[in-house]
Parts: C-alpha cells; sequence; structure tokens
C-alpha cells in the first residue's frame, strides 16, 4: 500500500508539473501572440531563420512537442515548405532545453517554496482583478508558481535512494555497464517521453531520479538522449492522415532526432567528458547529486547545439532524402475533397498561432470564390462552351466552399473555447464573419450560373441596351470581389474601406436604376419572363455586393 501511495504522490506531483506548464505556456502566448506571429512571419526567411524560429517558440511555448506538432499542422495547411519545417524542428530541440535548465538551476539550487508561493501571490490579483486588464500576465505567473511547485512535490515524492538502497537495487547492473546499459536506459528514455507526451516532464523526471541518487550519471544521460528521441513520437501521431508533406515533415524530426542520439550514443563516454570540461565541479566524487542536474542540461543542450550545427549545412539535401523515404502517393490533379486538418499537442495547443492557419485557408476560400464568379461570366459571354459541364463544374465548387465554411466555422467555434488575449479574440470572431460571407457569395455564383442555364436552355434573350449594362453590372462586382480579395486578413484602413462603400454605393445605384428601367419596359409590353430572370440575375449580383461589404467591415476588426 506504501508503495501505491507513492506512486500516486509522484504522479500527483508531475500532474502539477505539467498543469503549471499548460498555464504557464498558454498565459506567455497570449501575452506575445502578436510578437509569435511576427516571429512566425520571419520563418519563411532561410534556413538560419528557421532555426531561430523554432528556438523562440519553444521556449515561449515551453514544449518541443507543441512546436513540432504545430509546424507539422502549418506544412499540411501549406505555410511552410519542408525545408523551412526541418529548420524550425532543429530550433525546437535547442529551445526545449531551456526548461531543463530552469528545473537545474531553479528546482534544486534553491528552496522552490520561496519562489512558487510568492509568484502564485503576485499573479493572483492578475487574474482575478478584472480593472488590471493583464489576466494572461497573471496565468503566467500562476503557472510559474505551480510548475515549481509540482517540482518541489516531485522532488519529494521520490524517495532519497541512500535511505532505501534495495529499492533500486537490479539498475546497479545497467548503470555501470557499457554500450548496451546506455541503449537500455535510451530505450526507457523514449518510452518515458511517450507516456508523458512532454520531453520537459521527463526531463524533469530524470532529473529528479538522479538528484535523488536512483539512477548514475551516464544512466540519466542516456535518459535524456532517449527523450530526444520520445519526443518526436507526439508530432508523428500528429501527422497520421496528413498530407505528404506533413508526414515528412514528421519522419525528418524522427529521423534527425535518432542518427542524433546514435552517434552520441557510440562517442558517449568523450561527450560526458566534454559536458564535464564545460561544467564546473567533479560530477563522480562526494554529494556528486547535487551537481548532476546543471551537467544533465548542459548535457542536453550542447547535444541539441552540436547535432543541429552538423545538420544545418545539409537541410536541403537532407530534405531531398525525406522526400525519396517518403514518397508522394496522392496522384496529381485528383480531387479528394476539402478537410481542414486540425493537429494539435495532447498536452499544449497554440492558438495564438492557429489563427496564420485560418488565414491561410481564408485565401485559398477567396480564391476558389473568385474562380468561381469568373466562370460564372465566362460562360454567360460564351454559353456555347459546354454549359452542362460548367454547371456541374461549379456545382462542385459550391460544395466545396460548403464543405469549407462547414470546417473552418467549426474549428474557429473550437478556437474561442480556448482562452485567447483581446486582439487574437477579436481576429478570430472577424475571421468567422469573413468565412460566413465567402461562402454566400459561393451561393450566389451558383444561383447565377443556374440562371444561365436556365436562360440559354430556354433561348431567353436580353435586349442588347440590357446585356451590355448587366455585363458592365457584373464587371463592376468582379473588381468588388478583386478589391476585397486584396485586402483580405488585414486590418483595412479608413481610406479602402470608404472605397470599399464607394463600390457597395455603386452597385445599389446601378441596381436601382436597372430595376427601374426593367419595369418601365413592362410597362410598355416587354417579355416579362425575360424581364422577370434579369430582376433574378440583378438580386444575385447586388447580394454579392452586401456580403463583400459585410467582409470589408470585419477586416477593420483584424489587427
Amino acid at each position: 500500500m506504501n508503495i501505491i501511495g507513492q506512486l500516486l504522490e509522484i504522479a500527483g506531483s508531475l500532474g502539477l508539473f505539467l498543469f503549471g506548464m499548460k498555464i504557464m505556456s498558454e498565459g506567455i502566448q497570449k501575452a506575445a501572440g502578436n510578437k509569435m506571429k511576427a516571429i512566425l512571419r520571419f520563418m519563411t526567411g532561410n534556413r538560419f531563420a528557421a532555426v531561430f524560429t523554432g528556438l523562440a517558440i519553444t521556449a515561449i511555448v515551453q514544449s518541443s512537442s507543441a512546436t513540432t506538432v504545430m509546424v507539422v499542422s502549418f506544412v499540411n495547411a501549406g505555410l511552410m515548405n519542408l525545408t523551412q519545417s526541418i529548420g524550425v524542428i532543429l530550433g525546437a530541440n535547442i529551445g526545449t532545453t531551456i526548461t531543463g535548465w530552469l528545473v537545474a538551476i531553479l528546482g534544486f539550487k534553491i528552496k522552490v517554496s520561496a519562489l512558487a508561493i510568492p509568484a502564485i501571490g503576485i499573479g493572483f490579483p492578475f487574474l482575478f482583478i478584472k480593472k488590471l486588464k493583464h489576466k494572461d500576465i497573471g496565468e503566467v505567473f500562476i503557472g510559474f508558481g505551480l510548475l515549481f511547485l509540482g517540482l518541489s512535490f516531485l522532488k519529494d515524492s521520490v524517495p532519497d535512494i541512500s535511505e532505501n538502497p534495495e529499492a533500486l537495487q537490479f539498475l546497479t547492473h545497467f548503470s555501470t555497464g557499457g554500450i548496451g546499459a546506455t541503449l537500455i536506459f535510451l530505450i526507457a528514455g523514449t518510452l518515458l517521453t511517450f507516456i508523458v507526451q512532454s520531453s520537459s516532464a521527463s526531463m524533469a523526471i530524470t532529473l529528479t531520479m538522479a538528484y535523488q541518487g536512483w539512477i548514475s550519471y551516464p544512466a540519466a544521460a542516456a535518459l535524456v538522449l532517449g527523450q530526444n528521441i520520445g519526443t518526436t513520437i507526439t508530432a508523428y501521431l500528429a501527422s497520421i492522415g496528413t498530407s505528404t508533406t506533413a508526414k515528412q515533415a514528421s519522419r525528418a524530426h524522427i529521423l534527425f532526432n535518432v542518427i542524433g542520439s546514435l552517434w552520441v550514443v557510440i562517442l558517449f563516454n568523450p561527450f560526458l567528458r566534454l559536458v564535464d570540461f564545460i561544467v564546473p565541479g567533479d560530477v563522480y566524487g562526494v554529494n556528486s547529486t547535487t551537481l548532476l542536474p546543471s551537467h544533465l542540461a548542459m548535457f542536453h543542450t550542447v547535444f541539441n547545439v552540436i547535432n543541429t550545427l552538423l545538420f544545418l549545412p545539409f537541410i536541403p539535401a537532407f530534405a531531398k532524402l525525406i522526400e525519396k523515404l517518403i514518397k508522394r502517393k496522392e496522384p496529381a490533379g485528383e480531387d479528394k475533397g476539402y478537410t481542414f486538418k486540425y493537429i494539435s499537442s495532447s498536452l499544449q495547443d497554440t492558438p495564438e498561432l492557429y489563427l496564420i492557419t485560418i488565414q491561410d485557408e481564408i485565401f485559398k476560400m477567396a480564391k476558389l470564390i473568385s474562380n468561381m464568379f469568373s466562370r460564372f461570366t465566362v460562360v454567360f459571354k460564351s454559353p456555347d462552351k459546354n454549359l452542362g459541364s460548367e454547371v456541374k463544374n461549379l456545382k462542385k465548387l459550391e460544395e466545396l466552399s460548403d464543405r469549407m465554411q462547414h470546417e473552418l466555422s467549426t474549428f474557429i467555434a473550437e478556437l474561442v473555447q480556448d482562452s485567447m488575449n483581446p486582439i487574437s479574440a477579436k481576429n478570430v470572431n472577424a475571421q468567422a464573419r469573413i468565412v460566413n460571407e465567402l461562402e454566400s457569395i459561393g451561393d450566389s455564383c451558383f444561383n447565377l450560373i443556374l440562371l444561365t442555364e436556365r436562360k440559354y436552355n430556354n433561348e431567353i434573350k436580353f435586349p442588347e441596351e440590357v446585356w451590355n449594362e448587366l455585363t458592365l453590372y457584373m464587371e463592376n462586382v468582379q473588381q468588388y470581389i478583386d478589391f476585397i480579395n486584396k485586402h483580405l486578413n488585414r486590418h483595412i484602413s479608413t481610406t479602402d474601406l470608404n472605397k470599399a462603400f464607394e463600390y457597395e454605393n455603386a452597385i445599389n445605384e446601378t441596381r436601382t436604376q436597372m430595376r427601374e428601367k426593367a419595369q418601365l419596359r413592362l410597362g410598355e409590353g416587354s417579355d416579362v419572363t425575360a424581364e422577370l430572370m434579369l430582376l433574378d440575375f440583378i438580386k444575385h449580383l447586388e447580394h454579392i455586393g452586401d456580403y463583400s461589404i459585410n467582409i470589408a467591415e470585419a477586416l477593420v476588426s483584424i489587427n
């Protein structure tokens, strides 16, 4: 029963550690949301920029798993290519070492309660006093406090092995072994990270075990190597069912960490001596356990930095190797329909950054809608070009826009449930409105092509004057759609908003004039069927103008 109680204490301590990490990460994301998006835009530069991006984002979100899952998501959405993703992953491996240093320096060399409780005390007012308007800062402090409180409980719940030397007697057979023992602990580190789904958490466990004397320095170092492999499993699971490029990104992460770990296993003892040379103190002497956390943190850092420097010059070649190993299976040009894959980390999501993914999908949707309207105008002017086939094609595009609207709206609804900073919350609400308006434009485009089909099948003809007015009206609507697409996903200035209203007013004025002329012609005995059809065309074209001005107004809220 004592053993079960001890295991529950360890599990609870670890849970508090992970919960604190999650709260702190989310608070930092909300506080630095826009800056993180600027960092992401920077990643489209060279490989060095990509590495820096991965390092910076992982340092912010405190999880390489969250960063690499996000990378797989962005690759799947087409926001970055394979070469860029590899650079970000390399940087993420360096960024994740920061948590180890925080734990090693603050968790074992300073009385944790002296930091944790005051941090929670500082964060509490920010969290509950609305007038302070900085709930995100409160979350950072409270998350920090809970993280180190969990670490303190973890340290206390793991018994000192010097008091119970028989408890882990069997480990001495492995701890003093050669390369075989190193591989055993490497595998154990991989499994541990896979179970807790966080390399930072497994690093904290390893540091605690080493500090309490459960495992030797070499064994702990081997566990750290295994954690670098175990952290790749989350991104691998996230890549299931995604595009080939997304799969390639996750496999690149695995291959990079496995190759890096294996060469260190081969040069294991010299590598440990290099770390010992860098960090002062005899890790094998008396009271060596107090020195182990800093040595292990340095081992983790040096390993990932050297690994990154070795791979950095060969990123393009490495990307080509991955492309050969994971070949593209999707037949070119085959329409598989639309699926917006929301890839998330099991422990930590990055809602602020997923706004960029939505922006890219909105661009795709807007391009689709513009294409639908262009195809309608071509068919309207040239009905002999296989009218029936074009109607079927536009029907498919209209169904595609419906699926995009449904899946993006569902994703946005899930995203809104996450805690976000006020600016990001406004952005995501504006994006939801834009998606709905774009889908409505798609519906109008399909209604217009159906009217066109009925017009030509029933051999309804418009007078030349009406034809010219209607085609000019369609050109004005097309210009309005192009204007909206040009300003999509960014804050629209007052000048541009006024321009949007000018388009809208012009469309409304033309609608009114054309309606009045139609009524006059009806009074003069013109073809009723033709005039009613003309009014239907005018109605759907005018609706597109209404939807477009709604998009322009939503863009005012984008920051």
